[in-house]
């Protein structure tokens, strides 16, 4: 690869990082301060941007040493994830540190005999009052198997052929916002807006169909790029904000048995999903919303969305992390809300979903809002602030207590966007390119928000956000909807929610959630309990089965509502009388095609 010149001014802080035990997941990290202060304090982040949980990384770190020269040199920790060491100011100061790496995530580390990834949050102390030089990571071969390679966006200094050698990053946060990826995974890439894009894949099965995701990623990729820049990025502008602001990205995918999720970075992204939902090989072009397929795009078309939203365009809180302590904000309702609005939306303007599918995926999150009786309890935008205690900490009582900030949010974008549309003036789409390119570094406030709105439509928009946005009150989907030529019926909901409950069927029905109001919670149902069977009828003609599934109640009832279910919990049985609900769920329909063209964005 070719070189980058070198660094000039501070002495960079430099991480050596090599397996040292793939059967023991341990990797070991050497890290080099050239220039060390008097009493050099270093730390462990405690959480990682873009998943708002204090996960404690300093749990995984263990015989942590230090050396100037041939002197070691006394640590003393300060709290769980901090220490201090007492050395000589300006001479080299080398710490030695192993962290176990065994969660096969996102958002930490892993190490084991097929595959390699670390998050720079799990692995490189942060050294205080040197985060803003320029940091160096070199990894190393040693003990890897000969085939393996490296994949990470961070620019390279000195690598070989299979990427292990030396990466450059500015300053801290660039080195931890760039996750690695080691192992002998697919690889492939594609230009996009200008912009080289890689695609790597580790644990795909042999029917992978990796020209088929390259294509599919690509027009994500220039739908994305051109809804933010127009279709020709960059152009004869000298805004360096009508260009995209990455000029390569980096997507990381682990296909796994049972997985799913992402997490965004600045030129890259980490995501892992279930190996049957990778593209195969003579696989139906035709996408249905129910595929898993379609899943990963959704996901793919929403980490790429945040190199925009949430990456450079943020909260003005998070002008700076600081990796010691939660960083609270209210709009993440926005940031993840809208970004999951769009996720779906641009799969359609990229032609990978028709009408019927997009709808059906937009349905689906409709129905997750009502069927949440949280909703009533808990606004999205304190649901932003509590993430940190409640989203990420979910319990048998999380649907009853709070609303997810992404599902709601992506309504209130919803919302926004066909009221704005309504007005004839303008849409969603451009206020979020009048944000990008006015909002100072990238820092955005709710009132920028207002003001913007107001700006564009000729109205304001402060009662639909205090409702919307500060309530706990119903969204006017219905009419927004229909008013866009959008049919909007209800049918009966699904038979778990007629009855209020969350369930696991995995040997034996077992109750997971009670939600609140519906027919479980009313007839004494409680998380924790399983689910034996049911009695119907009265005296001599009461007949009772065993329940191994809940859609076998289907079987047994017919047209009967009400019956008896036959409960254990902590080994004693119960019977108590339950009454299937009225539960109802959204079904959306084109009902004006030219409307919903012009929404949708492909009239």
């Amino acid at each position: 690869m070719t070189a980058v010149p070198r660094v000039s001014g501070p002495t960079p802080v430099a991480y050596r990082v090599q397996a040292k035990s793939l059967h023991a997941h341990l990797f070991a990290i050497t890290l080099t301060i050239g220039r060390p202060a008097r009493q050099q304090v270093v730390s462990l982040p405690v959480w990682i941007a873009g998943s708002y949980l204090v996960r404690e990384f300093s749990k995984n770190l263990q015989g942590l040493t230090a050396r100037q020269g041939q002197t070691d040199v006394t640590a003393r920790q300060l709290d769980k994830c901090t220490w201090q060491f007492d050395c000589q100011a300006g001479k080299a100061l080398t710490l030695r540190y192993e962290v176990y790496a065994f969660d096969n995530s996102v958002r930490t580390a892993w190490l084991d005999r097929q595959r390699g990834f670390f998050n720079g949050t799990s692995l490189c102390l942060r050294v205080h009052g040197q985060e803003d030089h320029p940091h160096q990571l070199t990894l190393v071969n040693a003990g890897l198997p000969a085939d393996w390679q490296v994949a990470t966006a961070l620019a390279a200094k000195k690598t070989s052929s299979r990427g292990f050698g030396t990466y450059l990053a500015d300053n801290y946060e660039q080195l931890v916002d760039s996750p690695v990826e080691l192992g002998t995974f697919w690889s492939g890439s594609f230009v996009a807006g200008g912009i080289h894009h890689r695609f790597v894949v580790a644990g795909a099965a042999p029917s992978f169909d990796g020209t088929r995701l390259l294509a599919d990623t690509q027009a994500i990729c220039e739908a994305e790029v051109n809804f933010w820049h127009g279709e020709n990025p960059g152009g004869n502008s000298r805004l360096a904000k009508d260009r995209p602001p990455h000029q390569h990205y980096l997507f990381m995918l682990n296909a796994v048995d049972k997985g799913y999720g992402g997490l965004e970075h600045r030129n890259s992204t980490a995501l892992i999903c279930k190996r049957a939902d990778l593209p195969r090989i003579n696989q139906p072009k035709t996408l249905g919303p129910k595929d898993g397929y379609t899943t990963l795009l959704g996901l793919i078309s929403h980490e790429y969305f945040h190199t925009w939203n949430v990456k450079r365009l943020r909260p003005a809180e998070f002008a700076r992390h600081d990796h010691a302590r939660e960083n609270y904000t209210e709009l993440l309702w926005f940031f993840e809300g809208f970004t999951s609005y769009y996720d779906d939306l641009l799969l359609r303007r990229a032609g990978l979903v028709d009408d019927v599918a997009y709808l059906a995926l937009l349905s689906k999150t409709i129905n997750l809002v009502l069927q949440t009786p949280g909703r009533k309890v808990q606004s999205v935008a304190q649901a932003s602030f509590d993430a940190w205690v409640k989203y990420y900490r979910q319990d048998e009582n999380t649907g009853n207590a709070t609303i997810s900030y992404y599902t709601k949010g992506a309504l209130v974008a919803l919302c926004l966007d066909l009221s704005l549309r309504q007005t004839g003036n303008t849409s969603l789409d451009a206020v979020m390119r009048v944000l990008w390119q006015r909002c100072p570094g990238g820092l955005m406030t709710e009132g920028d928000l207002l003001t913007v709105l107001a700006e564009l439509s000729g109205q304001p928009f402060d009662a639909q956000i205090k409702q919307w946005v500060h309530g706990t009150d119903d969204l006017p989907l219905q009419h927004l909807l229909q008013h866009q030529g959008i049919g909007y019926d209800e049918e009966p909901a699904a038979l778990a929610d007629q009855l209020g409950l969350r369930v696991t069927e995995q040997n034996g029905i077992h109750i997971k959630s009670v939600q609140r109001g519906g027919a479980a919670e009313q007839a004494g149902f409680a998380a924790g309990d399983e689910w034996l069977g049911i009695e119907i009828g009265q005296g001599k003609s009461m007949q009772g089965w065993r329940l191994s599934r809940l859609d076998e109640l289907l079987v047994y009832l017919g047209d009967v509502k009400e019956f008896r279910a036959v409960l254990a919990r902590d080994r004693h049985l119960y019977t108590m009388k339950i009454k299937l609900g009225l539960a109802t769920q959204v079904q959306l329909a084109v009902n004006d095609p030219q409307r919903v063209g012009q929404w949708l964005g492909i009239a």
